[in-house]
């Protein structure tokens, strides 16, 4: 339990992936000690400051440790499986950590018009194969991968294969390269090339990003600092009695990323 003093319309609680204000002078936060990010704001902090740091307490740690699972140094090339929120925020942290080159992969033209826009080289599979797009512009493959997906992963006709995002990455990462999964995976998953993966020497890693605080503490100096902006990927803020059209709106993948203002 912890009683915190705070000022009016002040960034209480980022757990949860919940941006919350309180017009009280306390607010009660239960096991604050293990979830809560302290964040710089004030009366004067605009709302997409606001939401770039709502996004440290989860799409964006997960996008970052992706990236920094799969082995990444300044001036790798990179290629990132998934263009959904939290690919294109893979994408936006290998930007803005250095890349030399990154790739993002996807089917939905608005989601690659928006990685085009932040740096990365859009890779749209429906039109012909990912791995030769790639591999076109990085004969020798590409230094890292991270894996964006998951279980529900597509091919360019639209069949679930799980294993696809997997297969196609062992594909483009060089010999001695990285791989970073933070896409969810059930039992179904398939054969990945895994014989391929061991003699390419690649190195695998991914899991869940805990603790938090840790990348937290990367991660909240470059919103302060102005040198990340992850609410880029918001398309709309929307009241939560319009939650159930934005979701499905979302299912169609006709928005990227929705806030919902409580």
């Amino acid at each position: 339990m912890c009683k915190v003093s705070l000022p009016q319309t002040s960034l209480v609680n980022l757990q949860n992936n919940m941006l919350t204000r309180t017009t009280a002078e306390y607010a009660r936060i239960p096991f604050a000690d293990n979830s809560l990010i302290p964040v710089p704001v004030n009366a004067s902090t605009s709302e997409s400051t606001l939401i770039d740091y709502l996004f440290v307490s989860d799409i964006f740690s997960t996008a970052w440790s992706g990236v920094t699972w799969s082995g990444f140094t300044p001036g790798d090339s990179v290629a990132v499986f998934g263009a959904g929120p939290v690919g294109l925020l893979a994408a936006y942290s290998a930007v803005i950590r250095g890349a030399s080159r990154v790739y993002s992969v996807d089917h939905v033209q608005d989601r690659l018009d928006l990685a085009a826009s932040i740096g990365a080289i859009p890779i749209n599979y429906r039109n012909s194969s990912a791995v030769d797009q790639i591999m076109q512009r990085e004969p020798g493959g590409v230094r890292r991968s991270v894996e964006c997906v998951g279980f529900e992963a597509e091919t360019a006709d639209g069949t679930v294969d799980s294993s696809i995002t997997l297969r196609e990455m062992v594909q483009v990462t060089a010999p001695g390269g990285g791989m970073g999964i933070v896409g969810l995976f059930n039992d179904t998953l398939n054969d990945f090339s895994i014989g391929t993966a061991y003699t390419k020497q690649i190195a695998i890693n991914g899991g869940i990003v805990l603790p938090l605080q840790g990348v937290a503490s990367e991660l909240v100096p470059l919103i302060t600092s102005g040198r990340a902006h992850p609410s880029f990927i918001v398309s709309s803020i929307i009241d939560i009695e319009d939650a159930p059209e934005y979701y499905a709106r979302f299912s169609r993948r006709e928005e990227t990323k929705v806030v919902i203002r409580l």
